[in-house]
């Protein structure tokens, strides 16, 4: 939980190379993802949509506008763990419901609280995808 909190301070400073020491004395590298996959849950009719969002992008869910500014995982591990900076508008209300970063292995960490949609990240896409 420690390593997940220092690990996101480094990266809301925007380190576009960022070095984390960990406990086993080892340093761990963040890559910066092309894009995310994101994961939506409509409450009321429990349709859940995985979508793939490019960094930059920003996707209509219902009455959500859903923007992806940035991903980053292990450098050394791809498929690892996610960071997703997000922002979320409830357009209906013309209202920010979230603005950070959202943690894959971790959602309820930072989560987008909304009485009908849940949108969370999965992983980051690289070049490599």
């Amino acid at each position: 939980m420690i390593r997940i909190a220092f690990a996101l301070t480094l990266l809301a400073a925007g380190m576009a190379d960022a070095q984390v020491q960990l406990n086993t004395g080892a340093a761990a590298r963040t890559g910066q993802g092309t894009g995310a996959v994101l994961r939506t849950l409509d409450k009321v009719s429990g349709e859940v949509i995985d979508v793939e969002m490019s960094v930059g992008q920003t996707m209509a869910y219902g009455s959500l506008q859903v923007t992806l500014h940035e991903c980053r995982y292990p450098a050394n591990n791809p498929e690892g763990d996610a960071f997703g900076l997000m922002q979320v508008v409830d357009t209906r209300e013309v209202q920010e419901l979230f603005a950070g970063w959202m943690v894959a292995s971790s959602p309820a960490l930072n989560a987008l609280e909304h009485r009908r949609y849940d949108v969370w990240v999965l992983s980051c896409l690289t070049d490599v995808d």
